[in-house]
């Protein structure tokens, strides 16, 4: 299948008892057995597997071309579930420029736990490849970033990891499969905050990872199983059903995305776009190599420098609304600095470009001519 049809078809089935086109949504913690040790079915209890839950796990692992999908409870659990894998002494080799909350996770829940982070610019290969010693079990890529839209170059990664033995993930959350397969490209698990483009209506929290083999999603359920981190019925058919027609919202996010920045970019008071669709972006190359598209993150900074602009800025949008969380139908608006990123350290913020005046844009899928007018009655 083609990937529009693999959104609506891949890893599904009728339900087989009532012909049912779209899974049930079976709320229930557990389910009967005939005798002990004998159940009904292939399900005992909804932590270890729910139904639901297996057609969003199957589709998930459909649109990003894996052998098994795995959904959590929330984009930061699937991050935890395979950080598990690692023990104290080794070391894993993260990008610069990270979600706020990953960073947390990295530096203040894992501070402890005897495993090493390195952050480095993705893009310096040398100094990548000078870091990896005996020690070094995985090499961790956002991209393109949040929020200031950097790209690594995942197939050239791939063949460093492979060449070392190392588990190469990739969080996919902002380009999404409909853009980009980093499985396809090298790497060995791919990571998702489903709650953003992959569910797409700002009602669910969940999220993914999807495994290149079906020894490393056999290991990574079994730890999943174990912790519990594991995704309710309900949530996993929203998320499914968001599924169904990422393909037609992705489109309407690039467009859009891509109007927006090539507005910002010409406007007098903004100094920089950060944009992957824009040739004046310097991961443009690597973006056309690997992306089907450019896809509807924009961010930007200001002329003045001045915090108080993008404050104002924010306080004036009616149509994008300022909130955190990204990917949905509905434009939203974010200050990083002050909002997403705010548990990371000002100096470190400013070392990788999240400056006190940039501004953070989902842009949605309304009209066009909306979005813009909103953007120019703020700015003025």
């Amino acid at each position: 299948m083609k990937f529009n049809t693999k959104t609506i078809h891949g890893g599904q089935h009728h339900d087989p008892t009532t012909g049912s086109v779209m899974p049930p949504i079976f709320q229930t913690s557990t389910f009967a057995q005939t005798s002990p040790g004998k159940p009904i079915g292939d399900y005992v209890y909804s932590r270890t597997a729910n139904p639901t839950r297996t057609a969003l796990e199957e589709a998930l692992a459909s649109i990003e071309n894996g052998a098994r999908g795995l959904a959590f409870s929330s984009g930061l659990a699937a991050t935890d579930c395979l950080l598990r894998s690692f023990k104290a002494g080794d070391e894993i080799i993260a990008m610069d420029d990270l979600y706020g909350g990953t960073y947390r996770m990295f530096t203040k829940v894992y501070n402890n736990s005897g495993i090493k982070f390195h952050y480095v610019d993705m893009n310096d290969l040398d100094n990548v490849q000078s870091l990896i010693n005996e020690n070094t079990k995985m090499i961790w890529v956002e991209t393109p970033t949040n929020p200031i839209m950097k790209l690594a170059d995942i197939a050239a990664i791939a063949k460093i990891t492979k060449a070392n033995n190392i588990l190469f993930a990739v969080d996919n959350t902002f380009a999404t499969p409909y853009l980009q397969n980093p499985l396809d490209l090298g790497a060995d698990v791919v990571m998702h905050s489903a709650t953003k483009y992959l569910a797409g209506h700002s009602d669910v929290v969940a999220g993914a990872l999807i495994t290149k083999t079906a020894e490393l999603g056999k290991q990574l359920h079994f730890q999943q199983f174990a912790t519990g981190a594991t995704l309710g019925p309900m949530d996993s058919f929203l998320v499914l059903r968001g599924i169904k027609t990422l393909h037609l919202r992705m489109q309407r996010h690039c467009e859009n995305g891509e109007k927006v920045a090539e507005f910002l970019d010409q406007h007098p008071k903004i100094k920089t776009v950060y944009y992957a669709g824009l040739a004046s972006h310097p991961y443009h190359e690597i973006a056309k190599k690997q992306m089907s598209g450019f896809g509807g993150m924009v961010s930007f900074d200001f002329v003045s420098g001045a915090k108080q602009d993008s404050v104002a800025f924010l306080e004036k949008v009616k149509i994008f609304t300022l909130a955190e969380s990204l990917g949905g139908v509905e434009s939203l608006a974010n200050h990083p600095a002050l909002m997403t990123h705010a548990s990371i350290p000002e100096e470190k913020r400013k070392e990788v470009g999240i400056t006190d005046d940039l501004v953070r844009l989902s842009v949605g899928v309304e009209d066009i001519e909306d979005l813009l007018e909103d953007l120019k009655q703020a700015l003025a």
